[in-house]
């Protein structure tokens, strides 16, 4: 008796073992168990030659050939495409060109099912705003949502540790995070900023990076004399001793915004909790629809 050869694996042919592909899904709200996904484009290829057959070289090359079109199609890489593009100048940057990517912001939003933006939380230093930052990327976070917090402190003790406290650097510092949480929001994530920019014109500009309303300005609007109570950093009392120069709210101005969307403040001299004033928050995202994509 004659023993026929044992048949090659499907991988030889096709790239992958079966043609049943299991996708797994995170917990949380969105849970819904296993989904299956059916490779149903690639059957043909298992019925069109017998796997006991040796490849075709012709079958494979041609299959080569249409995958490397369609990725140049995808990715735009070809070198008549990037001819045909034009070059950019901004800021001190030249020759520079806007590369586009088939996964944009409404893909990441789908994935994560909410819409990224920016929460861009100013007042005077004392007022509450890391507190407020950080109770609020924590009750969304028990939602099942994702979010980022851009500390004013946290991000000098990296990328802004080059810049002073003089005027031009402060505003070098409130436009780098500006486009930092320009990026996050871009990815679908929830982002929020806390600083106490203390200037309209720099916010302004901040709000005017992000498209479809979606820069969210909240004012804690505390008191100065309830922040210098506070004290939280010892701060003010250095400003007071004349040890620290260009101090806001001591010997340097705040603007308190104009039109912002969310005001927080003082009720019967009462300041309110981290948790109510994050409830606060994430009322107003989910009546603007932010919490869904």
């Amino acid at each position: 008796m004659i023993a026929l050869p044992a048949a090659p694996p499907l991988s030889t042919r096709l790239g992958f073992r079966g043609a049943l592909v299991t996708v797994g899904r995170l917990g949380g709200r969105r849970s819904g168990g296993v989904e299956s996904a059916r490779l149903g484009s690639l059957l043909p290829r298992m019925e069109a030659a017998s796997p006991w057959e040796e490849p075709n070289a012709g079958f494979i090359r041609r299959e080569s050939e249409l995958a490397a079109d369609s990725a140049k199609q995808r990715c735009g890489s070809s070198a008549a495409g990037a001819s045909s593009q034009f070059l950019s100048t901004v800021g001190k940057s030249t020759n520079i060109v806007w590369h586009e990517c088939p996964i944009g912001k409404l893909e990441r939003q789908k994935l994560l099912s909410q819409k990224g933006c920016v929460i861009w939380i100013t007042g005077l230093s004392g007022s509450g705003k890391s507190t407020l930052a950080c109770a609020l990327s924590r009750e969304l976070h028990y939602k099942g949502y994702l979010t980022y917090v851009l500390d004013g402190d946290n991000i000098r003790h990296g990328l802004n540790r080059d810049l002073s406290f003089n005027g031009e650097d402060r505003a070098e510092n409130i436009r780098r995070i500006g486009e930092v949480a320009k990026l996050f929001a871009d990815a679908g994530v929830i982002c929020i900023a806390s600083l106490i920019s203390p200037f309209r014109k720099e916010r302004d500009a901040c709000r005017a990076m992000l498209p479809d309303s979606s820069f969210i300005e909240v004012f804690l609007n505390i008191p100065l004399e309830v922040c210098e109570a506070r004290d939280p950093k010892g701060l003010y009392k250095l400003a007071q001793a004349g040890k620290i120069k260009g101090f806001t709210g001591i010997d340097d101005p705040y603007e308190p915004p104009l039109d912002c969307e969310i005001v927080i403040q003082q009720k019967g001299g009462q300041c309110p909790t981290p948790k109510v004033m994050a409830e606060h928050v994430i009322s107003f995202l989910d009546k603007k629809g932010f919490l869904q994509a």
